[in-house]
Formats: C-alpha cells, structure tokens, sequence
C-alpha cells in the first residue's frame, strides 16, 4: 500500500490528513505485517477519517461494520436468504423429482448467502480498508467473534464453511473508550492514541481543505476549536465541525468570530440546549472568542 513512512505520511497529506511521523510509522507498519490498529481517542478526533484517507490514498474501497449495542452475526458477517432458498426449493419442485442432498449442498451455498462487511472485506481480490468502527459499543461476546479474523484471516460460518480471505484487508478499529476493549484483541493489534489536533495541526488540516482563506483565519478558527473544547461542553466540536464553520463563514464573507456573531452562529457550535444555555450566559460568548484570539496569538506564525 506504502513504499515506506515517509510515502504514507505524504499521500496522507495529499488526500487531506494530516498526522504526524508516528501515526505515519505505524499505519506504514500495519499494512506490510498485516496488522489491525487499534484508535481510541475521544469522539471528533479524526479516528475514523484516518481508514478513509488510508483508502483514498491507495485508491481502496472501505467496507464499514458500524458497531452498536445489540449487533449480532447476522449483521456483521452475513446470513443465508431464506426466501431466496425456498423459492429455489419451489421451482425444484415444479420440475420434479427433488435431488435432495445436491440441493441441500446448493442451498447452503455461496450464492444464497447475503455477505456483510467482515466477509465482504475477505473478498476483495484487491486489499480493501476494513472499517470496525466504535467498537466499544458492543460487548466481549462480539469481540471474541473478530478474533478468528484478525488472526488468520478467515471466518467460520456455519453451514456455508470456511471462508479464506481472497486478500487480507487493511483493518482499521476505532474506540471512544465508552468501555474498555479486552487484550486479546489489543494483543492482535498495533495501538494509536488519536486525540484532538493541536491548534497548529488543526490550522493545517483547514489550510488544506479552505486554501482561499488567510493564514490568519486559519488560526482563528484553531484557536476557536481549543477554546470550545476546553470549555466543558456536552458535545466539545469536532474536526470537521470546525471546517463546517470554517466554510461556513466563508460563504459568509466574514474572516473573523466576534461576539456580535453569536446567535447566528450558535446552531453551528453548540448541538445540545445545555450546551447553547452555556454559551448563552451572559458574556459568554464574548469570553469564548477572547480566550480564541489569545490560544490564536500564542500560534506559531
């Protein structure tokens, strides 16, 4: 996928994604020794924009399994189509006399299977990003299902067999650490901590996708980011909220934040009542965008 580290951190940076020589290091390492890596970091932060630039930069398709509480086999690795099946069953009959145990062998086929993402993800005959994303959402039960996979690259399923992976896919997990994911997945894995981008990263990342802006807006906007997520909110902004604002604004023709702003610009920074209450309090909003202009000023320029 990358010819080395310094390749991966370039063709990130050229779909977008910017990072840093140790993010580079270990996506570099996971795709030439077939390793998982595991992201946790709170939510926003760019966990899962990571597998997507990792796709876009090697031209891969992406199969998703979004986790959620109450997600079963079914869902994750697919399930026979019993309509389909029985359909087949009728038609049989129709032409008369039902060779049985060639049906049943039939039946209990590929073709009748409907796959979902972790067996999709085996039958790329091109290596494909596998996204496993927020996996804290679900229980050990689960996860112990993931194990077989991300060990040797095959799945068990009943009835239809083995399935060997056609080519071994990129596999990306990502944790907003809701709960704790157990070792035995982490032992398969390489770790990565991804939390929020420093403002100076930050004022890169929206360099790249709003280049008509100035420098200056940039830092505003990074500045803004730290001062919204240091301020306690239910629902701190994530990286691409603050290019939502950032464009935003432009389209506004505005190239600065003031406190007159405020109401018109608080369906874009606040996404809970608590959280518009609080930066409805009085001079709270202009309290906000001070600390902004002072994170922004500290800046390298």
């Amino acid at each position: 996928m990358f010819s080395s580290t310094q390749d991966t951190q370039d063709s990130l940076v050229s779909v977008g994604y910017i990072t840093d020589e140790v993010t580079a290091t270990v996506v570099f390492l996971a795709a030439r020794l077939n390793k998982p890596i595991l992201l946790e970091g709170p939510p926003g932060s760019g966990k899962t924009e990571l597998a997507y630039s990792v796709a876009k930069a090697t031209g891969s398709e992406v199969e998703r399994l979004q986790c959620f509480e109450g997600i079963n086999e079914e869902k994750a690795i697919g399930r026979f189509d019993e309509p389909l099946q029985r359909l087949c069953v009728e038609l049989r009959g129709k032409s008369g006399e039902i060779p049985w145990e060639a049906l049943k062998e039939e039946l209990h086929g590929g073709k009748f299977f409907s796959a979902g993402p972790l067996l999709r993800a085996l039958q790329y005959s091109k290596r494909c990003v596998l996204l496993i994303d927020e996996l804290d959402k679900v229980d050990q039960a689960f996860e112990a299902l993931l194990l077989e996979l991300l060990s040797v690259w095959q799945l068990s399923i009943p009835k239809l067999g083995v399935v060997k992976a056609q080519s071994i896919p990129f596999v990306v997990l990502t944790s907003n650490e809701e709960r704790r994911i157990g070792d035995p997945l982490r032992r398969r894995s390489f770790y990565l901590r991804i939390d929020h981008p420093t403002p100076e990263r930050e004022a890169r990342i929206l360099q790249l996708r709003t280049p008509s802006a100035s420098a200056e807006f940039h830092r505003g906007m990074a500045g803004l980011a730290k001062a919204l997520r240091g301020w306690s909110l239910e629902k701190p902004p994530s990286i691409s909220e603050m290019l939502d604002l950032a464009q935003a604004l432009q389209v506004l023709g505005e190239e600065r934040i003031t406190p007159e702003m405020r109401d018109i610009l608080l369906p874009l920074l606040a996404k809970t009542e608590a959280d518009r209450r609080k930066l409805l309090l009085r001079d709270g909003f202009a309290s906000l965008i001070y600390d902004a202009r002072q994170y922004s000023s500290e800046m390298k320029k």
